[in-house]
C-alpha cells in the first residue's frame, strides 16, 4: 500500500509540472502535503515535516549553490571558460572534447560534493557547448555521469565514507576497488550513452552564455584554470593535511575550517573577484551586478530543490522507508544485489542518494558483520550503486540537470535518468565481477 501511495504521488507530482503547468515549487508542497497525509502523518505535523524538509534542505545548499552559480558566472563573463574550453579543444580536439570533460568531471568530481561539482562545471559545459555548437545535453552528460560516480561510490564523500565505518570497511581498499568500478560505469554511462541523445533539445540557461570575446582579451590560461579549480585545489590540499595531521591543535582545526565547503566556496569567489574582474579592468560595481544576476538566475531552481527536499522528509517521516526495507529482507538473495537492491528501491521512492544508502547500510550491517564471508569494501560500493538507481522527480539532483539545461521532464528521463541507472546496474556488476577475484 506504501509503494502505491508513492507511486499516485509521483504521477500526481509529473502530472502537475508537465501537464497542468503548475510551477514545480507549488507541485512539490502539494504534493508532500498530500503523500505525508495518506502515509498517515498526523495533521499537525505535516506542515512542520514539509517545513524541516526545506530547511534542511536549503541550509546544506544554500551558500554552495548560489557562491558557485557566482564564480560559474565570473568564469563565463570574464572569458576564463571560453579560455579553458579552447585550451581543453586544442589538447584532444573537438571530436575528443567528451573525453576532456569526463576527465576534469573526474578529477573535480572526488573531492567536491555533488551540487558544488554540478555548478561549477556547468559554466565549462554551456561554454563549451556555444562555441562550437554542440548539443548541450550530449556534451555535458559525461562529465555530470564522473560526478555523480564519485559521490555515490568514492570517499571521501560523505554517504561511502560513513558506509566504511558502519561496515568496519578498508578506507583505502574501498577507495581502489571504487577507482575500478567507477571507470567503466562512467564510460558506459556517459560517452557511449551520450552517442544516442544528440537529437535531444536543449537550451541551457541564459546566465552561463558568455559573449565571444577576442583571443588577445582572454584571461591566461594558468589564471583561468586556477581561478576556475580553485575550489577543487583547496578541497584536494586541506583533505591530504587533515588526513596526514592527526592532532586536534590549533592548526588543524583551522585547516579544517577553510576545508569547509562553503568557506571554501567563498575563499574561491573573493579571489575570482581578483583575478577575473579587478585585475582585467571590471569595477567592483560591474562585479556586484554580475553576481546578483547569477543568484535571481538560480533562485527558481533553489527554491526546486527546497521543495524536493520537503517530499523526501515527508516520505521519510512517515517511515515508508523502513516498511520497505523490511519486507525486502525476506528476500533470498546474493547479499550484495540484496543490499544494493534495498538502496535502490529507497533511493528511487526518497530521491536522496545519502538517505538510500544510509538507511540500506542500516538494514544489512548486522548480516555484514556477522557472516565474513562478505567483502565489507564491495558492501559499501554495491550499495554506493544502488543508491544512484533512476534518479527522478524526488531527487534535487533531477532539478538542477533539468532546470540548467532546460529541458521537459520526459527529455530528462531520458537523459539523467537513464544516465544514473546506467551508472547504478554498470556499478553492481562490476562489484559481482570483482567479489569472483578478490
Amino acid at each position: 500500500m506504501a509503494l502505491l501511495t508513492i507511486f499516485f504521488c509521483i504521477i500526481l507530482l509529473v502530472l502537475l509540472v508537465s501537464w497542468a503547468k503548475v510551477n514545480p515549487f507549488l507541485a512539490f508542497l502539494i504534493v508532500s502535503i498530500a503523500v505525508g497525509l495518506l502515509l498517515g502523518i498526523p495533521l499537525g505535523k505535516v506542515t512542520a515535516s514539509v517545513q524541516n524538509g526545506l530547511g534542511d534542505t536549503l541550509k546544506s545548499i544554500t551558500i554552495i549553490i548560489c557562491l558557485g552559480a557566482m564564480l560559474g558566472k565570473l568564469v563565463a563573463e570574464s572569458g576564463a571558460a571560453q579560455k579553458i574550453a579552447d585550451v581543453l579543444v586544442n589538447a584532444f580536439g573537438v571530436k575528443h572534447i567528451q573525453w576532456a570533460l569526463l576527465i576534469v568531471g573526474f578529477i573535480i568530481g572526488i573531492p567536491l560534493f555533488y551540487n558544488t561539482g554540478f555548478v561549477l562545471v556547468v559554466p565549462l559545459i554551456f561554454s563549451v557547448t556555444y562555441k562550437y555548437k554542440l548539443p548541450a545535453v550530449y556534451i555535458g552528460l559525461p562529465m555530470l555521469a564522473a560526478l555523480s560516480v564519485t559521490h555515490g561510490f568514492l570517499p571521501p564523500h560523505p554517504s561511502p565514507s560513513a558506509l566504511v565505518l558502519i561496515f568496519h570497511a578498508d578506507m583505502g581498499k574501498t577507495l581502489f576497488y571504487g577507482l575500478l568500478v567507477a571507470i567503466p560505469a562512467v564510460i558506459l554511462a556517459g560517452p557511449v550513452f551520450a552517442q544516442t541523445l544528440k537529437k535531444i533539445p536543449s537550451t541551457p540557461l541564459e546566465t552561463f552564455i558568455a559573449k565571444e570575446i577576442p583571443a588577445d582579451q582572454l584571461p591566461g590560461s594558468g589564471k583561468s584554470f586556477l581561478t576556475a579549480l580553485l575550489p577543487v585545489i583547496l578541497l584536494m590540499a586541506t583533505t591530504l593535511y587533515l588526513n596526514i595531521d592527526k592532532s586536534s591543535g590549533s592548526t588543524h582545526k583551522f585547516i579544517a575550517f577553510i576545508g569547509d565547503a562553503p568557506i571554501v566556496m567563498l575563499i574561491s569567489i573573493m579571489v575570482g573577484t581578483y583575478t577575473l574582474g579587478l585585475s582585467q579592468g571590471k569595477t567592483m560595481k560591474q562585479l556586484g551586478e554580475i553576481y546578483g544576476d547569477a543568484v535571481k538566475d538560480i533562485s527558481l531552481i533553489l527554491l526546486i530543490i527546497a521543495g524536493s527536499g520537503a517530499f523526501k522528509q515527508v516520505l521519510t517521516d512517515s517511515g515508508v522507508s523502513t516498511q520497505i526495507s523490511n519486507a525486502l529482507q525476506t528476500l533470498n538473495l546474493q547479499p550484495l544485489v540484496l543490499g544494493w537492491l534495498i538502496a535502490a528501491i529507497i533511493r528511487i521512492s526518497l530521491g536522496s542518494a545519502t538517505v538510500a544508502g544510509l538507511t540500506a547500510a542500516g538494514i544489512v550491517s548486522s548480516m555484514v558483520l556477522r557472516d565474513h564471508s562478505i567483502n565489507p569494501n564491495l558492501m559499501v560500493l554495491s550499495i554506493g550503486a544502488g543508491s544512484l538507481a533512476f534518479s527522478h522527480v524526488n531527487d534535487g539532483g533531477f532539478w538542477l540537470f533539468k532546470e540548467y539545461f532546460n529541458l521537459s521532464i520526459k527529455d530528462t528521463i531520458k537523459s539523467w535518468s537513464a544516465m544514473e541507472t546506467i551508472v547504478s546496474v554498470v556499478g553492481l556488476l562490476g562489484v559481482l565481477v570483482l567479489n569472483q577475484v578478490v
